[in-house]
């Protein structure tokens, strides 16, 4: 990624353009390699700066956001991190639910950027008292306010078709073999799978998902974040997605906490997750193969989280593949 040849008008025009790196120490034995495509580089620390300004920009063009307005939506910390920051460039009031279950990391961050933080109980979509309904319903009432609606507006996956999928393509195409990405919205993994299937339809899209998400089976309670639901979104195009894998949320912990202490990488539990899976996906394929994982955030969000905590498995054992669950078609 090469600096900018002059200054940028604004922090937003930081968004995209990150790196990728192979990793080097965490590697699978069938000597294909596996790299991660960095979106704890944006600005915002995430994945999700970049559809933060997608759904702004669409909000704007829409006539639903107008100057002087209040942004609305539910989130699990990293749009609505985002979505502040574009909030405070072009001088919108941010107003974000989120589940219990967040970072306290995320929300000292929210605050950071003069977004009011609303914590509600976690429950499932079907409660009323859902985050996305409470948000959704505060739009409504608020006047000048509008709902950003990353789970269902279609600006979510076609900004990482638009942005994401090339620049991976232009990074590793011809080299890759299989991309491997988390589902929360599922905007990431259907905007870039569509992207590569359509430079090349012979890559394997998969996905990584928690044990307890409804992706993978029955839903139940799960701690990793971001990533999983108990509801299929607008947004996700499962058609997209040859596969998913279920982990567990010790070992995308654990794998999370390998990344900082063996590659220097310090990214998030769904980070931790998606190399689980890229890493049994990388034993089918021999080298030069490589498998493409995406790395949605930072683990600076999660510092009071789980790399506080000394209750999970010995970071420097390596993850059995038997313990991640793989369901869903291959093609």
């Amino acid at each position: 990624m090469n600096p900018p040849d002059k200054p940028l008008s604004s922090i937003v025009e930081a968004i995209g353009h990150t790196p990728m790196v192979r990793l080097s120490r965490i590697i699978p034995k069938s000597g294909a390699s596996v790299a991660l495509k960095l979106e704890s580089m944006n600005p915002g620390g995430s994945t999700k700066d970049r559809i933060a300004l997608a759904l702004v920009n669409a909000a704007e063009r829409e006539g639903r956001l107008r100057p002087g307005g209040t942004i609305v939506e539910a989130t699990a910390g990293n749009t609505g991190i985002a979505l502040a920051m574009v909030a405070a460039v072009r001088g919108y009031r941010a107003i974000f639910y989120v589940p219990d279950k967040m970072s306290a990391d995320k929300i000292r961050l929210l605050g950071a950027y003069g977004a009011e933080v609303r914590v509600v109980k976690d429950v499932p979509r079907s409660d009323p008292l859902n985050y996305q309904h409470q948000a959704r319903q505060l739009a409504e009432e608020l006047p000048n306010a509008a709902y950003m609606g990353q789970f269902e507006h279609p600006a979510n996956p076609d900004a990482h078709f638009a942005t994401t999928g090339p620049e991976i393509w232009d990074q590793c195409g011809r080299e890759m073999v299989a991309f491997v990405a988390g589902a929360g919205t599922g905007g990431t993994i259907s905007g870039i799978g569509r992207y590569l299937k359509s430079k090349n339809p012979e890559i394997a899209v998969v996905g990584a998902d928690p044990v307890g998400s409804i992706f993978t089976g029955s839903y139940q309670p799960f701690q990793i974040e971001g990533m999983g639901e108990d509801y299929y979104p607008q947004t996700l195009d499962t058609a997209v997605v040859d596969r998913w894998v279920a982990v567990s949320d010790a070992d995308a912990f654990a794998m999370a906490k390998r990344l900082a202490r063996e590659e220097g990488i310090l990214a998030g539990g769904s980070t931790g997750a998606i190399l689980v899976v890229a890493l049994q996906v990388a034993e089918d394929f021999p080298a030069p193969s490589t498998v493409v994982a995406l790395a949605p955030d930072t683990g600076r969000n999660y510092l009071s989280g789980f790399f506080g905590r000394n209750l999970l498995p010995d970071a420097n054992l390596p993850i059995e593949s038997d313990k991640a669950q793989s369901v869903g078609h291959d093609r």
